[in-house]
This record gives structure tokens, C-alpha cells and sequence, in this order.
């Protein structure tokens, strides 16, 4: 029990992927500044924002809605995406204590914060929360098939393993899925997907600051909002994990292996940088029709090379 709890709130789990986490939020920052010509915060400013928000800012609970869930919805998140985060990062270190089918697992628990941002917006009885909400549904319903098609052609191309260091292993083996053509648009397929779940440009409708004024976060503050800071941390560093892990042979933590672990990361959290600095946010029509109709398409067509082996 003591070393479960150890990976749940320490190593790799809470403390850990939160304050990796931090760090790609300010390289997020940083590489965002430079594409518009500005010098960027310094180094520890995720984290002074963090700790001023928990420590500093007053929370304010709204006069309506349910304040219990209000508060109770931004915890559920932080859970979920830490339960998540140690399920991808125990095997992507090296520490084998998985179990057949943790990947469908992994799967249900990154859905869990999306959930709680549509809870604790509801549950704020704020109109533009409300509609925050909304769009965040619509979104859910577009992306989490396409996630789900990914999560699916993973399996299909490890011979139907469901376990995420039997997937790692196997690239050992014979080399990253990202090297054959169906990995590829799987890459791409991934590479959109944790966009839409990370609420960033084009995929941003849920918060649209100049529409909705955080949207969905728009009555939160203090304490409660350093949660879900801290959780979109983590899942800034664990759903690139995730896509490293899946098609680009997970990490190897020994000699130089350690440089290329974190070069990998910082390419996929590059690449999603540059994508929400050069693209305009999206209509929600408009994303919905992307997911349903172009990255279904793309995914199904992943699936299909990966029968014929390509």
C-alpha cells in the first residue's frame, strides 16, 4: 500500500508529473512569446502562478448552483488525471507493475477532467459557465470516438495487447509504430486529439476568453483554480507521454536515452505549441465536423493499413 500511495503522490504520479508539467507550461509559454516576438515569462512563473492562486487569491463561491459540487468537481479532475498519469508514466519508467488491460483503463481516467470541467460549470449557475459547458459536451461526443479509434489501432498493432509496457516492449523489439505508414496518421490522429482534451487553440470553444470569458472556469478562484492549473499540467506532460509512449518507443532512462526522453516530449508539446499559435479558434460546428468526419476518417484508414501490416 506504501508504495502505491508513493507513486500516486510522489513518484511518478502527483508531484512529480505536476511540476514536469509546470515546466512545459512555461516552455508552452516561452516558445508561444517567441512565434509572436515577445521575451516570454521566466522559468518558475507556472509555478508562482500556481502557488499565488493557492496561496494568495481568495476563493469565491458562487451565490447559486451547488457549491458542493462546485468544489468537489476540480479534486475529481486532479484525480483523474493523476491516476492517469501513473498508469502511463510507471511502464514508460520502467517500473512494471501494470496489469492486462490498463490501457482501456488509462483511457476511461483521461476523460475524467473534461467530465468535471462540464460538472463544476454546471454547478456554478453561471450562464456563459453554462455555455462553456455545452460546447465542452459537443466536443467530448466529437473527439473521445476519434480517441477511442486511436486507443484501438494501438492495440491492433501490438497483436491485441492491452497492457502499456507490453506495447513499449514490443517497439523495443521491432522498432516505433510511428515508423510504418498507419503510425504515422495514428501520430497525427493522437497529435489532435490531446489538443482537443488539453482546451487548446483551434479546440478552445469551451473557454473562448474574448466570447465567454473562461467559459467554463469563469467562476473559479483561489484554491479551487489552482487545482485545475495543476491538473492541466499534468495533463500537459502526460498525454505527450502518452502519444511517446504509444508510437515512439516510450523512454529510455540510461546514458543518452535520457536526452531523447525529453526531446521527444518537448517535440510533441512543440509541435502542439505551433499548432495553436498558427491556427484561429475553430466554430464548434466546425470542430465537431473535423473529428466526426476527417480524424474518424483518418483513424479508420489507420486501422485498415494496420491489417495489411503497412
Amino acid at each position: 500500500m506504501g508504495e502505491i500511495l508513493y507513486h500516486f503522490f510522489v513518484y511518478p504520479g502527483l508531484l512529480f508529473a505536476g511540476v514536469i508539467g509546470g515546466l512545459l507550461a512555461w516552455f508552452d509559454r516561452k516558445v508561444t512569446a517567441q512565434v509572436q516576438f515577445r521575451k516570454g515569462p521566466p522559468l518558475l512563473q507556472p509555478f508562482y502562478d500556481f502557488l499565488k492562486l493557492l496561496l494568495v487569491k481568495e476563493t469565491i463561491l458562487p451565490a447559486r448552483g451547488s457549491r458542493a459540487t462546485f468544489l468537489i468537481a476540480p479534486i475529481l479532475g486532479l484525480f483523474g488525471a493523476t491516476a492517469a498519469g501513473t498508469f502511463i508514466l510507471l511502464p514508460l519508467f520502467n517500473i512494471n507493475i501494470g496489469f492486462e488491460g490498463d490501457v482501456m483503463v488509462i483511457f476511461y481516467l483521461l476523460t475524467i477532467p473534461s467530465l468535471t470541467y462540464i460538472i463544476g460549470a454546471l454547478a456554478s449557475g453561471n450562464p456563459l459557465a453554462s455555455v462553456g459547458a455545452s460546447r465542452e459536451m459537443k466536443l467530448i461526443i466529437s473527439y473521445e470516438l476519434t480517441f477511442l479509434l486511436f486507443f484501438a489501432a494501438i492495440v491492433l498493432k501490438a497483436d491485441q495487447h492491452m497492457q502499456m509496457s507490453q506495447i513499449i516492449q514490443m517497439q523495443a523489439q521491432s522498432g516505433p509504430f510511428i515508423s510504418s505508414l498507419s503510425g504515422v496518421l495514428l501520430f497525427i490522429v493522437g497529435v489532435f486529439c490531446i489538443q482537443a482534451k488539453m482546451g487548446m487553440v483551434p479546440f478552445d470553444q469551451a473557454e473562448a476568453e474574448t466570447e465567454l470569458s473562461e467559459g467554463s472556469f469563469i467562476e473559479y478562484s483561489g484554491t479551487v483554480y489552482a487545482l485545475v492549473k495543476l491538473t492541466r499540467y499534468i495533463m500537459l506532460f502526460i498525454l505527450p507521454a502518452l502519444l511517446v509512449g504509444f508510437l515512439i518507443s516510450g523512454f529510455n532512462l540510461s546514458g543518452t536515452g535520457i536526452i531523447w526522453a525529453i526531446l521527444k516530449i518537448l517535440a510533441v508539446v512543440l509541435l502542439m505549441t505551433l499548432i495553436r499559435n498558427t491556427n484561429p479558434r475553430l466554430k464548434i460546428k466546425q470542430a465537431m465536423r473535423f473529428f466526426l468526419i476527417g480524424m474518424n476518417g483518418l483513424a479508420i484508414v489507420a486501422i485498415i493499413l494496420t491489417y495489411l501490416s503497412l
